[in-house]
């Protein structure tokens, strides 16, 4: 649609914006019928330090018995995946890595997001609720800007549903992305995973950082 194109050859200052990597190049600064792969994939090693997250959020209150509810409150290094989009133009296929960085959930339920898939990187805020035991929503609003221009390009929603494991050492979700025009128009959409692991204190640089 020349809509969706005209909406993703503008460059991203900010949020998730369809940030495939392309060999060496990062798409979404480009046209994006003229994408073509090899696709970067998730790191694994992310995602399954992440897998348990769903088993223990299914587990009845008998057997939940006198385990307390981890917080999501805190930092996490973060990967999203893509899945359902192999009938995007172009095709994006299942595990190939959509954005990557850093979220801090803030115990007022606000939130903020350092996504390293953006070109030049980006900063952008949302707000999160609890929905049950380990599970949790965010609402997520990014802005991306015109690089030459400076005007706004697109207006971004992003929504996921999280859920932490046990420990609190890591999360699984689902997000949807979409991206409509200044005007308003809606103007494409992406649907993935996501994987994230905590960062503390005691973390070193975290070598599941992909490199451009």
């Amino acid at each position: 649609m020349k809509a969706i194109s005209r909406a993703i050859t503008m460059a991203l200052g900010a949020g998730v914006l369809s940030a495939i990597f392309v060999s060496n190049a990062v798409a979404g600064c480009g046209e994006l019928p003229n994408l073509q792969g090899p696709f970067e994939m998730a790191d694994p090693l992310v995602v399954a330090r992440a897998e348990a997250a769903p088993k223990a959020a299914s587990l009845s209150a008998d057997e939940r018995g006198g385990m307390q509810t981890a917080s999501i409150v805190g930092m996490w290094q973060v990967q999203f995946i893509s899945k359902g989009n192999t009938s995007h133009k172009p095709s994006i296929p299942d595990g190939a890595l959509i954005d990557f960085g850093y979220i801090q959930w803030h115990r007022d339920g606000t939130e903020i997001q350092n996504s390293a898939g953006v070109p030049g990187g980006g900063f952008c805020m949302g707000v999160w609720g609890q929905t049950g035991f380990l599970t949790f929503e965010r609402n997520h609003f990014p802005i991306a800007f015109n690089s030459t221009s400076g005007a706004v390009a697109n207006y971004i929603n992003i929504r996921d549903q999280n859920t932490l494991s046990p420990s609190g050492d890591s999360y699984t979700g689902t997000f949807t992305e979409d991206i409509y025009d200044p005007k308003g128009n809606h103007v494409d959409h992406l649907t993935g995973t996501i994987a994230a692991t905590r960062m503390t204190v005691d973390s070193s640089f975290p070598s599941a950082i992909p490199s451009n």
